[in-house]
């Protein structure tokens, strides 16, 4: 019997738009791997005493995720504008919330991948990158970058690096150009093609 197509979730927080682009772009990289689908999910914002403070469903985009999908899945793309350097606390507030599939090895051997979008260049894209990926590596996942035998990592004058894909976004929402596109689809591909492998 055939195995279903692989679930590559897509999971992001976005406030303005550049990181719910940068999404799409992914899932577009993930659904081109044949026998890979992708789910696109997001958090809800969160108060500032750190709860909940919308409706469990989104006004609109795509549906909040559940812990139950994430422990589904095949593999992870993770996003989140950047933060002081960090990630969103609506994304950091969900991940908190894993300790359960951290316990059961949920995540254990999964590949997954980072993106961001920042407001100013330097704006701390690295620096995001890595803090989504930490507790990753805690649930035992398996980190793909982008390698520089993508010719836009060495092209962009932009977003791009070698810790995952980035957009940005500037002040006036500036649209992702070409080389983001290119590196965001190709981390799609990339740890959909992992998935495939490792599933």
């Amino acid at each position: 019997m055939a195995r279903s197509a692989r679930q590559l979730l897509v999971l992001y927080y976005s406030r303005n738009g550049g990181t719910a682009s940068l999404a799409r772009e992914v899932a577009r990289g993930v659904e081109g791997v044949r026998g890979c689908e992708a789910q696109l999910r997001t958090v809800p914002p969160v108060s500032p005493d750190s709860e909940a403070s919308v409706s469990e469903i989104p006004d609109d985009g795509p549906p909040y995720a559940s812990h139950d999908e994430l422990a589904a899945c095949d593999g992870l793309l993770l996003g989140s504008p950047t933060r002081f350097g960090n990630m969103a606390a609506p994304l950091k507030h969900f991940l908190d919330g894993t300790a359960s599939l951290w316990m059961s090895g949920a995540l254990n051997g999964k590949p997954a991948g980072v993106f961001t979008s920042t407001a100013s260049l330097h704006g701390g894209q690295e620096s995001t990158l890595l803090s989504m990926i930490l507790p990753l590596m805690h649930h035992g996942m398996v980190i793909s970058g982008l390698p520089y035998s993508e010719p836009a990592l060495t092209a962009t004058r932009s977003g791009g690096t070698p810790y995952g894909a980035s957009h940005w976004a500037g002040q006036d929402g500036r649209a992702i150009d070409e080389n983001e596109r290119a590196l965001a689809q190709a981390l799609g591909r990339r740890v959909a093609e992992l998935a495939m492998r490792l599933t």
